[in-house]
């Protein structure tokens, strides 16, 4: 029966030409036999080995190799919430670097370092009487380039992860937040700036970090 699935048990021949017959295992196995008609049979039982088969009609389906990166991200998307949140709840000493503008206070409370990260717990205080609608957050490592030709040279820094990162602090409210960004140090004519933009205005404010900050976290 070529459309439904059954067992075979016992074969009854007759008397006529050779045929064939076509087997289709369960796990997919095809097997191949001619099939005459003899009066006195020489073996009644044969074991048909797996080797025996000409092939499956269940396509073999490549396992996928293990995927370490599937499960770092996995474990990250656990880990950095959880310690973000612990570090904003934690009271540890602040570093008093904060600016003040358009009665907008950004202030960082403190860097801690952890597995080769640097993390910046962050707080935004609206005094003002408007609500602040936040464009970005930016990081930037400047370069203070002394000589006759004074000048500054900006490097953007990217973060690996941001946690609470708000769009809108309405008036009287303060919003903590934590930035994430790679290991790195900086030399003496080097420092951090951190930028928030306002969106649909423009009261940005601005924050400098001295590189002895960033050389000595928590």
């Amino acid at each position: 029966n070529r459309d439904k699935e059954q067992y075979l048990g016992l074969l009854q021949a007759k008397r006529g030409e050779e045929s064939n017959l076509l087997v289709v295992n369960t796990d997919g196995s095809v097997y191949s036999f001619i099939l005459k008609y003899k009066e006195k049979l020489d073996q009644l039982n044969y074991f048909i080995s797996k080797t025996q088969s000409i092939g499956n009609q269940i396509p073999s389906i490549k396992q996928a190799p293990f995927q370490e990166k599937s499960v770092q991200k996995f474990t990250d998307a656990l880990y950095y919430p959880r310690f973000c949140a612990y570090l904003m709840k934690q009271e540890r000493r602040t570093i008093g670097v904060r600016n003040r503008s358009y009665g907008i206070k950004l202030q960082v409370k403190n860097i801690i370092f952890e597995n080769n990260e640097l993390y910046f717990v962050i707080e935004i205080e609206n005094k003002s009487s408007l609500d602040y609608d936040v464009n970005f957050l930016d990081f930037y490592v400047e370069t203070r380039k002394k000589g006759k030709k004074k000048s500054l040279q900006k490097l953007l820094k990217s973060p690996i992860y941001t946690y609470h990162m708000p769009q809108k602090i309405r008036k009287g409210q303060t919003h903590q937040l934590v930035y994430v960004l790679p290991k790195f140090s900086l030399a003496n004519d080097k420092r951090l700036k951190v930028e928030l933009h306002e969106k649909y205005g423009e009261r940005n404010v601005q924050l400098k970090i001295k590189n002895k900050h960033i050389n000595n976290p928590d």
